[in-house]
């Protein structure tokens, strides 16, 4: 990519996200983030369609970002369910100040519904027989979002006791998983 390029495309995305650290997202205008990365509005539509159009390739990034973490974390992320959600855990925390910003506001619950999505997306590829089974459907929204939600209302509390408590709940569980993965491996 040309340097110029990276470089408006950095200045673009510094001063979104500066923008969005202080105001919601529907406040955000061109006219403002142009100036804030002093470029021309022509320059921002040559490489975004609109300020929503950023934020979601942001957003996109910053959960493609946390699945990675997740992934790297252990050969078969999803092979334990309580070491999984650690690994969640940690991955949430590593990308803690963007996500903040990009998905506080109304974009807080984004994130989650995101994430569900796409862990979902990876765990059926793994076991597809999670598919087409409702209760195991259920119990992935349920560990997720829960795991999620509890991130995002417990950040003030400590890492280790939301983790620890967060496994526990998720090591009850998991008899309902494990029995099912030995039905089809």
């Amino acid at each position: 990519m040309d340097i110029r390029i990276e470089k408006t495309e950095r200045a673009i995305r510094n001063a979104f996200l500066e923008l969005r650290a202080a105001k919601p997202l529907e406040k955000i205008t061109v006219k403002e983030l142009c100036s804030l990365a002093c470029i021309n509005k022509s320059t921002f539509y040559s490489h975004y369609e609109d300020i929503y159009a950023l934020s979601q390739m942001l957003e996109s990034e910053t959960i493609t970002t946390v699945i990675k973490n997740i992934s790297s974390q252990q050969e078969s992320p999803f092979k334990d369910p309580d070491v999984f959600t650690r690994n969640l855990y940690m991955a949430l925390v590593s990308n803690h100040s963007l996500i903040n910003i990009l998905f506080s506001g109304t974009e807080k619950s984004h994130l989650g519904d995101c994430l569900e999505t796409e862990l979902k997306r990876l765990i059926v590829e793994k076991y597809p027989q999670y598919e087409t089974d409702p209760e195991k459907d259920i119990m992935l929204s349920f560990c997720i979002q829960g795991c999620f939600h509890a991130y995002l209302n417990n950040q003030k509390n400590d890492l280790d006791t939301l983790i620890h408590v967060s496994e526990t709940i998720v090591r009850k569980l998991a008899p309902l998983y494990i029995e099912e993965r030995r039905e089809h491996e």
